[in-house]
């Protein structure tokens, strides 16, 4: 792999690439057959919210990610058109950051073309601020909603409304050495996997205990999920900042304590996903919770020397008494300036259809709806591969139970910018952990009060 450093959404760009190879070799097998194969219901009859040639004439607009295995579910699309009578034109296709940057220009300048847009857990609340998005109330019933994994759909549920239909998500587990540790060692508490990691730090055999990416939003995740299960919040229900709270103060000090008790490698405060995926698969981790996006590089002989020595388990609690799950999904939104609505929400259907989901499962995503799960996991039983259906298990489990974004809010990414830096400086013992985060909630605070989350008197 190169040595370019990999942010957080450049992550989006690679994730479904870095997963693809797991689940479709252990799991699934081959992509399915073409949708006329000999002996298939037509679709129409598959997914009655189609009718026959309902949108003759009609062309829907469509901005997409793409790039990795993102445009394999686009493949289902001509099956939708004939059916439907539509058609559908790509205005755009980028990575994350690019479809991001897009929609933020256009909703910005007011420049919408296009009906149907990529959208993400973690980014859509910057769009709805903009005024640039329909809400999905009136385009999905709760009948068409059931199947999907509830915490996903509630991830893009604000001020009323649901934004964003699901398609897959991202969340992490713990990875663990099996030829480190034993699996009645797999830490339950925060508590314990501090304890743990400088118990099985190795400084003669080149091992360290545990590792974070250590900058930028992998940074602020991190924290944040510690600090949601040591019982804390980043923000209290007026928007104030809170998270220099003890439940702030005892996660970054955890961050901090590892650090300097040489837990951890020096360069942690650089690293970010790429750098942390390499550190593991090079076997100098013992411990540590990564996005199971990696699976299929940590598996394989060539690029790792864990490969056949890991084993996986849920993230922590803390003092909360809450597991960890810093989570985010992809899905498909319908856009304000939309002059196709009902196309555009029955495009939508179709592509995050159980069509659309198996096929993505096939490729390794982590899908939204429940009934997949059922059957991927079925499959599993028989897969050559031990971890196979216990790492399907463990994700639909945190998908149902654990799954957490960020608040609901386009000051995320820029609290974010204000925050990490401030956590290098703690981790690095530039700065004690209270004083830091302080300061850190001070600024905050004048960001919010700017947006005007205090109104005129803050």
């Amino acid at each position: 792999m190169s040595n370019k450093k990999m942010t957080r959404r450049d992550f989006l760009k690679y994730a479904g690439l870095a997963s693809g190879a797991a689940m479709a070799a252990s799991v699934m097998g081959t992509l399915p057959a073409a949708a006329a194969e000999a002996g298939e219901q037509p679709s129409w009859l598959q997914f009655p919210h189609i009718q026959k040639k309902e949108f003759e004439g009609v062309t829907v607009r469509m901005l997409a990610i793409s790039g990795a295995n993102y445009d394999e579910l686009y493949k289902i699309i001509p099956e939708w058109e004939e059916q439907t009578g539509a058609k559908v034109e790509f205005v755009f296709k980028g990575d994350g950051f690019q479809t991001d940057k897009r929609l933020v220009q256009d909703f910005a300048a007011g420049t919408v073309d296009y009906d149907v847009c990529w959208d993400h857990s973690s980014f859509f609340s910057q769009y709805v601020k903009a005024d640039g998005l329909e809400p999905l109330d009136n385009w999905f019933t709760e009948e068409e909603l059931a199947d999907f994994i509830p915490r996903l759909v509630d991830a893009t549920r604000r001020d009323g409304h649901l934004w964003v239909i699901p398609r897959h998500f991202d969340i992490s587990c713990m990875h663990y050495r099996t030829d480190l540790m034993s699996a009645d060692q797999v830490p339950e508490t925060w508590d314990q996997f501090k304890e743990l990691a400088k118990q099985l730090t190795d400084p003669a055999q080149g091992i360290y205990g545990t590792q974070f990416a250590g900058k930028e939003e992998a940074l602020s995740g991190r924290f944040y999920e510690v600090l949601i299960a040591e019982g804390g919040q980043l923000f209290d229900e007026k928007w104030e900042p809170v998270f220099n709270s003890p439940a702030g103060v005892k996660a970054a000090s955890m961050f901090a304590e590892l650090y300097a008790a040489g837990a951890m490698p020096p360069g942690m405060t650089s690293f970010v996903w790429e750098d942390v995926a390499k550190n593991f698969a090079a076997g100098i981790i013992a411990i540590y919770s990564e996005w199971y996006g990696w699976y299929s590089f940590f598996q394989d002989p060539s690029s790792s020397k864990v490969a056949g020595k890991f084993d996986l388990a849920r993230q922590p609690m803390g003092d909360g008494k809450i597991h960890s799950g810093w989570a985010g999904h992809h899905g498909f939104s319908i856009t304000k300036a939309s002059q196709n609505k009902a196309a555009a929400a029955s495009l939508i259907k179709w592509l995050t259809s159980v069509k659309g989901n198996e096929l993505e499962a096939k490729l390794g995503f982590l899908v939204a709806r429940q009934s997949v799960w059922d059957k991927i996991i079925k499959e599993a039983e028989t897969s050559p591969d031990p971890l196979a259906k216990k790492r399907l298990e463990l994700a639909l489990l945190q998908a149902q139970e654990d799954f957490k974004t960020p608040p609901l809010i386009a000051e995320w990414l820029p609290m974010s910018n204000i925050l990490y830096p401030i956590l290098q400086q703690i981790i690095l013992g530039d700065v004690e952990p209270q004083k830091g985060l302080d300061d850190a909630a001070q600024q905050v605070r004048d960001m919010m009060a700017k947006a005007g989350y205090y109104g005129t008197g803050a």
